[in-house]
């Protein structure tokens, strides 16, 4: 009896394992867990042998039978293939840089190299040359064991859940049939977050104000300083500011998340907008509004606007770049804002396309206002005003 799409959909699992015949030597494999395996069973040198051909659905019936094709056709020409797959080798290293492959253009490159290079520092020297199907979660845990001892809790999280993910891939690929990598995320004590640190009181904030408009750093990096907080977008877009994404006419920056891939507006206002015409002036060369002090056609340095904060004398515990995100969710919502245009205004925005696409635009109107609000009360708490957070309150 032949296969059918909707037998498979309908195979419940049973207390034993048990198996379903296609025909030419394939079958599907239901376990326990309700997992369906496609096999193909064959003899090769007076040997019984079985050849994983992938998990449905993610290997649908026709892939597996059109696999069953190719290595029948093999089988009959004298080429065992599993023999001819071990040839193509299953280290480790070699799958997982195959789904590194698989990953370049749903993930930044930055992103990239760096997962990348957390693995030739950590995960290949240690399992790199097994094979893949012999990797074992004791071996698993021996890759974060280190990193666990060293409290890198959040990186031995990471290694672990990227380590799985090629255990997936694998699996889909009909290379191997579990992940030893699951059995270990508990073995890793869990991580706890540590918020980035930010300045949230209003007259801590006024300090700060007037020590970044008496920071004595290049022309550019004063600017960025001074840009920083009154957009509070993700430090990593505002140095990557790009010249033709500025509208000073209609007093926008439009720009792509990198972080969720949608299109985002940042109203811009005048104080923005009268820093952006002064850097012009200087960078318009540039394809960015920021460009590194070494001109060599990439942005300002990741870690610069951090250095510049340490040099007026605030410490990682003290205030971050990511911070100024903080103090201005945590003061706009004080004065009433509505949560959902803070929430739009930082782009915390689905990934959904559709969605985003919507959330994009939604509450314009009011971000052009917060956008205006904001700066206004921070140039009044830099001047030294008795400022109190109802003096900026949304109304209307």
């Amino acid at each position: 009896m032949s296969l059918t799409n909707t037998a498979i959909k309908n195979a419940k699992p049973k207390e034993n394992p048990y198996k379903i015949t296609d025909g030419k030597g394939i079958h599907l494999l239901i376990k326990k867990n309700g997992g369906k395996y496609f096999r193909l069973s064959y003899r090769m040198h007076g040997k019984q042998k079985t050849l994983a051909l992938g998990v449905y659905p993610d290997v649908s019936l026709a892939q597996a039978r059109e696999k069953r094709d190719i290595a029948r056709k093999k089988i009959a020409e004298g080429i065992d293939p599993m023999a001819e797959r071990k040839i193509e080798s299953n280290l480790f290293k070699d799958v997982a840089l195959k789904w590194f492959e698989s990953k370049k253009t749903s993930i930044a490159e930055k992103t990239h190299e760096k997962k990348l290079r957390r693995f030739e520092l950590h995960v290949f020297s240690v399992i790199g040359h097994l094979s893949i199907a012999d990797v074992k979660s004791p071996d698993v845990l021996k890759v974060v064991k280190p990193l666990i001892e060293k409290l890198q809790l959040d990186s031995a999280h990471r290694i672990r859940a990227e380590i799985s993910e090629i255990f997936a891939f694998a699996i889909v690929h009909g290379i191997v049939e579990y992940d030893p990598a699951q059995a270990v995320a508990k073995q890793i004590p869990a991580h706890k977050t540590t918020h980035r640190a930010a300045i949230t009181e209003p007259k801590e904030v006024a300090k700060l104000l007037r020590d970044i408009y008496s920071y004595q750093g290049t022309f550019v990096v004063q600017h960025a300083l001074r840009l920083s907080p009154l957009i509070f977008q993700r430090p990593g877009e505002i140095r990557q500011m790009l010249w033709e994404d500025v509208h000073l006419e209609s007093k926008e920056w439009r720009y792509l998340v990198t972080k969720t891939k949608v299109q985002h507006i940042v109203p811009l206002s005048n104080q923005v907008i009268e820093i952006l015409e002064d850097l012009k002036q200087v960078t318009n060369r540039s394809i960015y509004v920021f460009p590194s002090s070494r001109n060599d056609g990439r942005p300002m340095s990741d870690n610069t606007i951090r250095m510049a904060l340490r040099t007026l004398g605030y410490s990682n515990d003290d205030m971050s770049p990511h911070g100024f995100r903080t103090t201005a969710s945590t003061l706009l919502n004080e004065q009433g804002w509505s949560p959902d245009a803070i929430e739009r205004q930082l782009s915390h925005m689905p990934r959904d396309q559709v969605r985003a696409a919507y959330n994009r635009a939604q509450y314009l109107d009011e971000r052009r206002k917060l956008m205006q609000s904001w700066p206004d009360y921070l140039f009044s708490l830099k001047a030294g005003g008795n400022v109190i957070v109802g003096d900026f309150k949304r109304t209307g």
